[in-house]
């Protein structure tokens, strides 16, 4: 599985580093092209010499090459590899590459790299449950950082409790999970729709929602990291722009619905994330509507109509392709969800619960439930939506 993928394993300096060796040794014996990056203080607890033999390369600690002048080292490593594993990772090390610190070779190399960086902690159990160290570990989560989290046990100072490094088989597993996905979407388009819509009362209010398209967004990055062609339809958002093949902003559920179908007959999978307006006003008032008289007693009517259910249009023309659409529900859940997906004829739906506090929209984290015509097929906890995306991507792959 691991032939002829190219590694980084980075080494920082915690107790743990001695596990390294074997963790370098398995990757090797998997296939796994590895080049070993030590920090300053891992060389204080194991010898460069052990990970020189055991992969057969020299161990790169300084920035530059006294030997080829012309290398810019981080940057060659950074294009050279298909991962970054770092196995044991401190609290430090973590800390400066949250905050962007690239002041040795291995933290440079991850600041240039544009490949998956999969983290695997190993520190005192103080330490692992610092606020700051967790506020770190949050950030990197968000900006699609893997973590392999560590371990409750007796640690070298003594204590009991979490902060050992994860078991050697179970970092090995989470690389060959994530390497055996890559391009796994190869060959595909996925239509993505994403954050809210708006709908004028006047020239400056509007009905909308609460979504911010950080769902759709994490699909998206997940799509194209899994090498899929991406087609990420969005409504009004405040998220940093990611690299997608196309790329088209919308403002009402009409454009929204215009653009789906512009681009519908070139998707193989359409992933409905958007949370459109289901109602708008049937009149938009020219200019601003103002108050006046007695304000305390005045009422505004306002007549809506319904947006167009372009879930439920795709539904009925899907001839093949792969639907999949979300649920938002107050009360039962699993059966409005269920009712949804079976009346518009989706594959999957993903089905949240937006009355658990601090989770959901505008929030990094959710919780979900996903369903197939079979039922409830997978119960996700809360996690991250950039971890969630990749689930709900392993899903549609199942049914492909």
């Amino acid at each position: 599985m691991l032939k002829g993928k190219k590694i980084i394993l980075g080494i920082s300096g915690s107790i743990s580093a001695y596990k390294s060796a074997e963790i370098l040794s398995l990757l090797k014996k998997k296939g796994a092209d590895v080049i070993v990056v030590m920090t300053e203080s891992a060389t204080k607890f194991v010898q460069p010499l052990t990970f020189a033999t055991l992969s057969g390369k020299p161990v790169m600690k300084e920035m530059f090459s006294l030997n080829n002048a012309s290398e810019v080292r981080h940057i060659s490593l950074a294009k050279w590899a298909d991962l970054i594993l770092i196995a044991p990772a401190t609290a430090n090390i973590i800390g400066k590459i949250a905050h962007g610190v690239a002041d040795d070779l291995l933290t440079a190399i991850i600041l240039a790299s544009g490949v998956k960086t999969m983290i695997a902690p190993a520190m005192n159990k103080n330490m692992i449950s610092n606020p700051i160290y967790l506020e770190n570990c949050e950030k990197l989560k968000i900006s699609g950082f893997e973590f392999i989290e560590s371990e409750y046990g007796t640690l070298a100072c003594g204590d009991v409790g979490r902060g050992r490094l994860a078991n050697i088989e179970k970092i090995i597993d989470s690389v060959e999970s994530f390497l055996s996905t890559d391009n796994d979407y190869k060959n595909k388009t996925i239509l993505i729709t994403a954050s809210c819509t708006r709908e004028s009362i006047d020239n400056v209010r509007f009905i909308s929602n609460y979504s911010t398209g950080k769902m759709g967004f994490a699909l998206a990055k997940n799509a194209v990291d899994r090498g899929a062609k991406v087609i990420l339809i969005s409504g009004p958002n405040h998220l940093h722009p990611i690299e997608v093949d196309e790329m088209i902003l919308v403002e009402t559920a009409e454009e929204m619905k215009k653009e789906v179908f512009k681009y519908f007959p070139k998707a193989d999978i359409i992933i409905s994330a958007a949370a459109i307006v289901d109602f708008r006003p049937k009149n938009i008032i020219f200019g601003k509507i103002k108050k006046s008289g007695n304000q305390t007693s005045q009422k505004l009517n306002l007549e809506l109509e319904k947006t167009s259910d372009i879930l439920a249009e795709l539904g009925r023309k899907k001839s093949g392709k792969i639907l999949v659409g979300f649920a938002a529900e107050a009360e039962n859940l699993t059966e409005n969800a269920y009712k949804k997906l079976t009346e518009k004829q989706l594959d999957l739906i993903i089905a949240n619960n937006i009355m658990e506090k601090n989770i959901g929209f505008a929030s990094d984290k959710n919780s979900a439930k996903i369903l197939s015509q079979k039922g409830v097929i997978k119960e996700l906890p809360i996690m991250q939506k950039s971890e969630m995306a990749v689930k709900i991507l392993d899903e549609i792959l199942k049914i492909m």
